[in-house]
């Protein structure tokens, strides 16, 4: 049995633990059914403790303190959404409490996962039970125990764990929404594959293999000004698996495909197709794949607006990592968004950074970083426009040096446009945080898409592939027509009672069906003054404010 942990050791169990969940993601996104079935929990706990293993192998170690510091130093940078982010802070309480130690026996790693608690704790608003934090903290209280009983550190995280699981077990009765699901709490899930996998890494157990980092690299950085943007034949990046619902020939899809763009890849079996190809025409596709099956994921990707992000980029880096940009006004602003139509409204505000993000996209904390580092400005107020970035964004406050950095808590994009219209350039700083924070409060947000998966969720019955509205971050409803559930949002209180409604349509959404949209929300909202506008983002058919 393993008693203590050197910084060599702990290197290894981060490396490992990162192996461990990367093979786990995607069945923990599955668990991931809170407020709605848009699961991405598994793939941010990854992509965080993936930063922390890539440094660790860069930064050996030779003391448990060194190796926890490196660890929460990377895992903060690296956090992505609010179970990266939890997670950060979970190991970050560990390198506190380890701050002084060459090695870590039983008891001094109990503390320390006490310690991660109390962080993680801290600096959640309003702890929920049936969490990551109810999990990490019953976890924790076993390994005080078992510390007790028994001085070795594999013991106590063999306790750890254990107790962990009964714990997780336990979240399906604690929080309401996975009861009715069914299923355990994701991000506890994700934790405690992690420690898992650090503690096989004491035992001996190989790790995973598989995943991205084991695949071959012809060079570390492509040289993408070598390609023009122009060269990109067919611009969208679809991909896609339908289920089989009927007898139809695959291989008939597959004749369809090969005359509506290139680079396609298509594998079935019994039980579904999988599809990746290039088009101008993303929305032809998926209808067509319809007619095989439901839908079960979708991913379309701008690959015309991702060179050119990459062009913009490349011309302002630098060989090495940029410094701080000197303050040349009193304020900047960053902001997260998804969609070139969307920034270029932001662009337009005068937003200085924009950092390309969604609901299944969150930058880490260093993405949101980079781009304060670049904002030539004293104070640098930040939009995450999303409620899964806001805790990203605040880790932000303080990290650099000759920056005050302001997080407004935006949670929908139309919020941080609402911000943008009030704020004072020379106004004093607690002024505009007010003005801003009042303003995006009498913003309400709709949001239209497909469930990607059946569910039943506050009493409603989810169907895959059905058409489904959010209003201000809660299910409002679901249809299996389009106009239909556009007609209720138009009905709704929030609408019925604006003065001005924004329509932004998504990059699925043709010229024709937006006009259609606009002209339904023209004629049931007769008194409030519409706009459409085209938000060029994958994400959403359509994202509706309400003012």
């Amino acid at each position: 049995m393993i008693d203590i942990i050197d910084g060599a050791l702990f290197q290894r169990m981060v490396v490992h633990a990162a192996a461990s969940i990367n093979a786990q993601k995607q069945s923990i996104n599955e668990l991931n059914v809170f407020p709605v079935p848009d699961g991405d929990t598994g793939t941010n706990m990854s992509l965080t403790i993936g930063t922390a293993a890539a440094e660790a192998k860069k930064k050996p170690a030779t003391t448990v303190a060194q190796a926890a510091a490196t660890n929460a130093s990377a895992l903060l940078r690296g956090a992505r959404g609010n179970s990266g982010v939890i997670l950060s802070l979970l190991f970050r309480g560990v390198s506190k409490a380890l701050k002084d130690h060459d090695t870590a026996d039983g008891v001094a790693l109990a503390a320390a996962l006490h310690e991660g608690v109390s962080a993680a704790y801290k600096a959640v608003m309003k702890p929920a039970e049936g969490t990551i934090l109810t999990v990490s903290r019953l976890a924790a209280k076993a390994a005080a125990e078992a510390a007790q009983e028994q001085n070795s550190a594999e013991h106590v995280l063999e306790a750890a764990i254990a107790h962990g699981q009964e714990a997780l077990a336990e979240t399906i009765n604690q929080n309401p929404v996975l009861k009715k699901a069914g299923v355990v709490d994701a991000g506890g899930k994700g934790f405690l594959i992690i420690l898992q996998g650090m503690l096989d890494e004491m035992r001996g157990i190989p790790a995973p293999q598989g995943g991205e980092d084991d695949a071959p690299k012809a060079k570390d950085k492509a040289d993408f000004a070598t390609f023009e943007t122009g060269d990109i034949t067919f611009g969208y990046c679809t991909e896609f698996i339908c289920s089989r619902d009927n007898t139809k020939d695959p291989q008939l899809l597959r004749s369809f495909l090969n005359g509506m763009g290139d680079s396609l890849v298509l594998v079935d079996d019994d039980e579904i197709i999988k599809v990746h190809v290039h088009t101008n025409h993303p929305g032809r596709v998926l209808e067509e794949a319809l007619t095989y099956g439901a839908l079960l994921t979708v991913k379309i990707e701008n690959m015309r607006e991702q060179h050119t992000e990459i062009l913009e980029e490349a011309k302002e880096a630098q060989e090495e990592e940029p410094g701080i940009v000197p303050a040349e006004k009193k304020y900047g602003v960053v902001a997260v968004c998804a969609g070139g139509g969307l920034a270029s409204v932001f662009r337009d505000l005068g937003v200085d950074g924009i950092i390309s993000g969604g609901q299944t996209m969150n930058p880490s904390t260093e993405d949101i970083l980079r781009e304060i580092a670049r904002t030539p400005a004293e104070t640098v107020f930040v939009l995450p426009n999303n409620k899964n970035i806001i805790m990203a964004a605040q880790q932000c406050v303080g990290l650099i040096e000759g920056r005050e950095v302001v997080v407004i808590p935006t949670r929908t994009v139309p919020q941080g446009i609402s911000t943008l219209l009030v704020m004072d350039p020379e106004g004093p700083v607690q002024d505009n945080v007010d003005a801003m924070t009042e303003a995006m409060s009498h913003v309400h947000t709709s949001e239209v898409t497909y469930a990607a998966r059946n569910s039943d969720f506050d009493g409603f019955a989810i169907q895959e592939g059905d058409y489904m509205a959010l209003s201000d971050g809660q299910l409002f409803g679901t249809a299996k027509s389009m106009e239909e559930l556009l007609e209720n949002l138009a009905q709704a209180e929030t609408q019925q009672t604006a003065e001005f409604i924004n329509i932004f349509y998504g990059e699925d959404v043709d010229e024709e069906s937006a006009g259609k949209a606009l002209a339904l929300f023209q004629r049931l909202c007769p008194n409030a003054e519409i706009t459409l506008l085209s938000g060029g983002q994958p994400v959403y058919y359509y994202m509706i404010s309400a003012e």
